[in-house]
């Protein structure tokens, strides 16, 4: 049987995870997320799909988070007719999140038109709509852990949990061998393996020997201290401590599905224990109240030492659901807690509490995972002194703070030890969904010591590759790129503008009088004179 794949996202970049895998008997995707990050790559979102998506059968959906799941209801909408497979919990979750990515697409674009609309641009509309997106739920279908499900004629897949969040999956695929030996071709898609003792969600797990294995490489370049969930609340209760000491808020950008849960259990806690100030913890998202509750629901199925429910039932614990409740915290005087997504600040509430309080020394803002690159939360993780939120500028005076032991990846060496579990490995691993640093350093890490160098594969966006053969082929792709490889990796025209109005700015502020002023501006003409 004849198989390729193309790497339609999360090639050399983390966001927008698609592969597309043919065979004789049809295609099918692995996830069909969202790009995030630079405007380059976000445009991408927008464009048409690099396949038909009327041809596309299946979908096998490794879990929930909005760059592995985002543009289904896309695809949907432009001529999928297929089954999207996926777990119970995954689906429980895309129910709401599919319908928030909508909704705040729809929001977000009513705003973008109304400038357009002042600076005589034309209208833009939404990559899909709330209605799309709940029309979408109606192809998913459910599959079982471990139990093997026909995909198409000749091929079947097998889910295992992957430990990354609530009904997260490797997913396992076999294909029918051809000839005297009839040996099957096997395939393993990473999805998102969580770290090991991760709060809430089990150990990864999945099977060993196969012919391909797709892995992610997000933390592929960094190396945690060991910790012990103990350890974690700690970390996180020195730095609510000092949070406090100064008197502002604490805000807290996070992902609404699981990071959000986990702080929510280790806040109420540190609280309860009285080892940090008892405070009110504002959870200011619609999606992770949601979310919340998809916890309860599938409480059984998570550490059953923590009581979730008791947790989340907390005194401290405030839901703001609507926009009203949301503004309503800004009034807000002294030390409080705000939770709110996005999680790398590209997107939501947390976009409007940092306009309020990011100038302010008294406040904090905690990182809690991982910051794609040109986000505005990869700026203040790098150090920005001012940032533009909403076409503002706002200086930047908050304390930024990271702290790493929530994240829902494996950092380098537990991801090269869930490769090395996955062996023997017979004819390569394909490094995807991390940054270019992040991939090198895991295939250096993997090289020679798990699985020799020349089985190491490091795709690019729309590369197409050969299975079936002894070894993979790399297709004839040049003309099928939709971005040049350095425009994946690169910060783009977009944040180098952005940068430069703030430095401009920063000039001239600093400039010792209004002649000083003068020079700047002048010269600055004369250059934009001299490059038309």
């Amino acid at each position: 049987m004849s198989v390729t794949v193309r790497f339609c996202g999360a090639a050399h970049t983390v966001t927008g995870s698609c592969y597309l895998v043919g065979t004789p008997s049809g295609r099918f995707l692995i996830d069909c997320g969202l790009f995030q990050g630079q405007k380059t790559l976000k445009e991408l979102n927008y464009h048409a799909f690099p396949f038909r998506p009327a041809e596309v059968d299946r979908v096998l959906l490794t879990h929930a988070h909005i760059d592995h799941s985002g543009l289904l209801p896309k695809l949907v909408r432009e001529g999928f007719r297929g089954r999207i497979l996926a777990t119970r919990g995954t689906i429980d979750l895309c129910s709401y999140m599919l319908p928030d990515a909508g909704s705040i697409q729809e929001s977000e674009v009513v705003a973008l038109n109304r400038r357009n609309a002042a600076r005589g641009r034309s209208e833009v509309s939404p990559i899909y709509t709330q209605a799309d997106a709940i029309a979408s739920l109606q192809s998913f279908q459910p599959v079982e852990y471990e139990t093997w499900v026909n995909v198409m004629p000749g091929v079947r897949a097998r889910y295992w949990n992957a430990g990354h969040l609530l009904g997260s999956a490797s997913i396992e695929i076999e294909f029918d061998g051809e000839g005297s030996s009839g040996k099957p071709l096997r395939l393993l898609a990473s999805g998102d393996v969580g770290p090991d003792a991760k709060l809430l969600e089990p150990d990864p797990k999945a099977p060993a020997g196969f012919d391909y294995v797709i892995s992610e490489s997000t933390y592929g370049d960094r190396i945690r201290a060991i910790t012990t969930p103990e350890e974690r609340r700690q970390h996180l209760a020195a730095e609510v401590r000092d949070a406090a000491s100064s008197k502002g808020a604490l805000l807290i950008p996070a992902f609404a599905v699981e990071r959000t849960q986990e702080l929510i259990v280790d806040l109420v806690d540190l609280m309860e224990r009285g080892e940090v100030p008892a405070a009110p913890i504002f959870l200011d998202s619609p999606l992770a109240i949601h979310a919340t509750e998809v916890f309860r629901k599938h409480a059984a199925s998570l550490d059953r030492d923590i009581d979730v429910n008791r947790l989340f039932d907390s005194p401290h614990l405030r839901f703001t659901e609507t926009v009203d409740e949301s503004k309503s915290i800004a009034k807000l005087t002294g030390f409080h807690i705000i939770i709110a997504a996005s999680g790398m600040c590209d997107a939501g509430r947390i976009r409007h509490h940092l306009k309020r309080w990011l100038w302010n020394d008294r406040a904090t803002v905690l990182l809690v995972g991982y910051q794609a690159n040109g986000t505005l939360g990869r700026f203040l993780q790098d150090g920005a002194k001012a940032v533009r939120i909403q076409g503002e500028e706002i200086k930047v005076a908050a304390r930024i703070r990271m702290i790493d032991e929530y994240s829902g990846h494996a950092d380098g060496n537990e991801i090269a030890g869930w490769v090395a579990a996955r062996r023997p490995i017979e004819k390569g691993v394909f490094l995807v969904h991390g940054e270019e640093a992040a991939i090198a350093a895991l295939a250096e890490r993997l090289a020679g010591r798990v699985i020799p160098a020349a089985k190491l594969f490091q795709p690019l966006l729309d590369d197409i590759y050969e299975l079936s053969t002894p070894a993979p082929t790399l297709m004839d792709v040049a003309h099928r790129r939709r971005l040049a490889p350095e425009a994946v990796t690169h910060l783009d025209w977009h944040n180098e503008m952005s940068k430069l109005v703030l430095d401009i700015n920063d000039q001239i502020g600093a400039a010792a009088d209004d002649r000083a002023r003068g020079v700047i501006i002048r010269r600055l003409r004369r250059a934009l004179e001299g490059s038309a």
